[in-house]
């Protein structure tokens, strides 16, 4: 999720391939088939609820996992900072947050920044303790972080359902090493690293799916060359991710084409893992909103995005995951589910149709 205004990615230059430098270790080669996600990124939510934020549903207060629980939500993504000195999502914040989610029966998608605060598109911020180090010692601080913090949360119970070695990648990451375009040797040990230390961090356990994520959800020709590189890198992933946001990202239509196109190219798995809209004014106050900024605006357009991907070809589109909908108020508060009291909002409920149908149980005599 970007906060700041996005610049578009140039064009990717054509390099040689290489490898990464560390071993992988052997997984096993059945992988678990993806059922539908009706998601939330809910990162800030513990941090919301500690400072006193109370959510309700219909005008009822209720934790915030349970109303999401209740409405059909089964997944839940929190992002990860290595150590970010004013963000909460630090490594004890976000296992927390794990366990409280799997106890509602949420599966749990990782996000790794790899970063001590937002790596996007427009800033992919070394950690600092990463400063000054050489290529190779990144590649080895890749993989030994992401296997140490995967060892982690197995050890606490929450070994995560799929995990993103990294955030919104479309140019890269750890710049300046591996910034694209020009870095793409280095990217590419890079992330292959990352999904060796998955892999080495799991142990025994079932391997999590791995997310590859862009934000790109209406660009096929920014797709497209992203992970045709992908693929001749020989980077093994399961699950393509897009954002999508309107104001960045263009029209349904748009989207709908890409997902369309990508499912073709690639035979991937496909989610939506980031996508918002706002409640109240504030990306199209100038007009040419595709919906109204009103919470019915708001519905309609989780209603459509949900409608596409439904409709991605071979069954290959697999989720749709909202950005930050339990928030304290803050700039990003109009994306949320919530009103200004706390109170969910329609959009809520959109996934009510799709994850109920058993009738209640009638009363025993």
């Amino acid at each position: 999720m970007k906060l700041l205004s996005r610049r578009p990615l140039l064009t990717l230059a054509l390099l040689g391939l290489a490898g990464c430098t560390t071993t992988p270790v052997p997984r096993a080669a059945a992988r678990p088939e993806l059922a539908y996600a009706v998601g939330a990124d809910l990162s800030f939510l513990a941090q919301a609820e500690a400072r006193g934020a109370v959510f309700k549903d219909q005008g009822q207060p209720k934790p915030g996992l349970r109303i999401f629980r209740d409405h059909g939500y089964n997944w839940i993504r929190l992002r990860i900072f290595n150590a970010p000195p004013k963000l909460p999502n630090d490594l004890a914040y976000t296992i927390a947050l794990a366990r409280e989610a799997r106890r509602l029966g949420f599966r749990f998608l990782l996000d790794f920044h790899y970063s001590d605060t937002w790596a996007d598109p427009d800033k992919q911020f070394l950690p600092a303790a990463w400063t000054g180090k050489s290529h190779a010692e990144l590649v080895q601080l890749i993989h030994d972080y992401t296997r140490d913090t995967i060892r982690a949360f197995r050890a606490a119970g929450v070994m995560p359902d799929m995990v993103q070695p990294g955030n919104e990648v479309i140019a890269g990451m750890l710049w300046p090493d591996g910034r694209l375009p020009a870095q793409w040797d280095h990217f590419a040990a890079l992330l292959k690293s990352a999904i060796a230390g998955i892999d080495a961090g799991r142990g025994d356990a079932p391997r999590p799916l791995v997310m590859i994520h862009i934000d790109r959800g209406g660009d096929w020709p920014g797709t497209k060359a992203f992970f045709d590189r992908c693929v001749a890198y020989g980077v093994d992933f399961d699950v393509i991710g897009q954002s999508y946001y309107p104001w960045w990202h263009g029209s349904i239509l748009d989207l709908r084409e890409n997902l369309r196109r990508t499912a073709e190219a690639y035979g991937k798995d496909i989610i939506v893992v980031e996508a918002a809209y706002n409640w109240r004014p504030a990306e199209y106050k100038a007009g040419g909103a595709p919906f109204p900024e009103t919470p019915e605006g708001q519905r309609e357009f989780l209603e459509e995005v949900n409608r596409a991907v439904l409709a991605t070809p071979h069954g290959r589109g697999k989720g749709v995951f909202w950005w930050e909908p339990a928030v304290s108020p803050s700039p990003i508060h109009s994306r949320g589910m919530f009103d200004a009291d706390g109170n969910a909002l329609p959009v809520i409920s959109v996934f009510d149709k799709f994850a109920r149908g058993h009738p209640p149980r009638k009363p025993g005599p």
